[in-house]
């Protein structure tokens, strides 16, 4: 049996270099690589005696969308975000009052879930102010006839609601 022997460090020797960021970087990384692929390896092993059929199977999310409730206590900021589910529900007209498939302009989403004519008119004047506080626009039709999809038309029903609420209409 041969026993081997190292040499003793003489005192001149030299300290290690020091590492730049891109190397001690690069050491970190491959660490965290290391520790990724074991904590991987222990999920499989750990969830392997699981038996496939006894997983609960999560109910698929809906393809509707689901409606916020009513976060305003003010009529008029009430009707506005009723208003603005309902062109979610029924879907966004842009060129009509309403088309063949049901869905409906912004005045008519107003309209009809107005208690009043009073009601649907303060809301209507509200909803043309937000736009025009963000938007160049005349109208509420014209506004609307230049827009591409309903997210800036939920957007301003969003604002006007906003805005009735801050002004307790």
């Amino acid at each position: 049996m041969t026993t081997r022997t190292l040499p003793k460090a003489s005192p001149k020797a030299a300290a290690p270099a020091e590492l730049d960021l891109d190397a001690r970087m690069a050491l970190r990384l491959a660490e965290m690589d290391g520790r990724c692929r074991t904590a991987v390896l222990a999920v499989d092993i750990n969830s392997a005696h699981i038996p496939i059929d006894t997983l609960e199977i999560a109910a698929p999310l809906p393809l509707t969308p689901t409606l916020a409730p009513n976060p305003y206590s003010t009529p008029i900021a009430g009707l506005l975000h009723r208003a603005r589910n309902r062109i979610v529900v029924d879907g966004w007209c842009r060129d009509a009052l309403h088309d063949d498939q049901g869905a409906i302009c912004p005045i008519r989403a107003i309209r009809l879930e107005a208690a009043s004519r009073d009601a649907a008119d303060d809301a209507c004047v509200l909803l043309l102010e937000s736009i025009q506080r963000h938007w160049q626009a005349a109208t509420i039709p014209s506004w609307n006839k230049q827009q591409t999809s309903a997210a800036p038309v939920l957007l301003a029903f969003d604002r006007a609601a906003e805005l009735a609420h801050n002004r307790s209409l």
